[in-house]
């Protein structure tokens, strides 16, 4: 799979390692096992999705920039089944990730157990909002889209951070939006299209 998303045009030295320390088997369903390496998208159940390799590795080389090292906290929205979590933690010092699915942050927890990272924190609640404990964020990454990027999720964004989301376009579909924080205030930049499930607010 890294050796595929090399060859799609990953060129980030830390997100392909990430990638490549982390088994994409074990985050599907056993009858899934034999996709899990291929560049599609699988469901996790609840109606939700395990993002393509090759968007994952996209939005995580987006999130990082130029940086030369680890970030710093990063904020995901969408936790899912936990698969991008665990690939986060070896590109942040601290990772934050909230999921308003219940059945999803349950399933998570048991997928990330046997990972034992210290620096991942799975937490259920309203992504919308974010979570102001954890910013403010070097970076925040969601797996949902909506109208627009929530004010809350730019808020609690560091200067110099970089924020990665899909966002809905007037013709109806999806694109990825690039928000970066500077002293001046924000830049935005849309990117290509992609396909993400809505982003909701509330618990379930």
């Amino acid at each position: 799979m890294v050796e595929k998303l090399a060859g799609q045009g990953v060129t980030d030295k830390w997100v392909l390692a990430a990638m490549g320390h982390i088994e994409r088997h074990c985050f599907v369903d056993t009858a899934l096992a034999g996709q899990a390496y291929e560049d599609t998208s699988l469901p996790i159940g609840l109606s939700q999705t395990i993002s393509k390799p090759n968007v994952v590795a996209r939005m995580l080389e987006l999130l990082r920039g130029d940086t030369p090292c680890k970030l710093g906290r990063v904020l995901e929205i969408g936790t899912g089944c936990g698969y991008q979590a665990a690939v986060l933690s070896h590109l942040a010092s601290e990772v934050y990730s909230m999921e308003r699915l219940r059945g999803l942050h349950q399933r998570a927890i048991e997928n990330l157990r046997f990972l034992r990272l210290p620096n991942v924190h799975l937490l259920y609640g309203d992504g919308t909002a974010g979570y102001p404990r954890g910013a403010p964020y070097a970076g925040i990454i969601a797996a949902a889209g909506g109208q627009s990027v929530p004010s809350a999720w730019t808020d609690q964004l560091a200067v110099g951070g970089r924020l990665v989301a899909p966002v809905l376009t007037p013709a109806g579909g999806q694109a990825l939006v690039l928000i970066e924080k500077s002293p001046g205030g924000l830049k935005k930049t849309v990117l290509e299209a992609v396909s993400f499930v809505p982003l909701k607010s509330g618990l379930s």
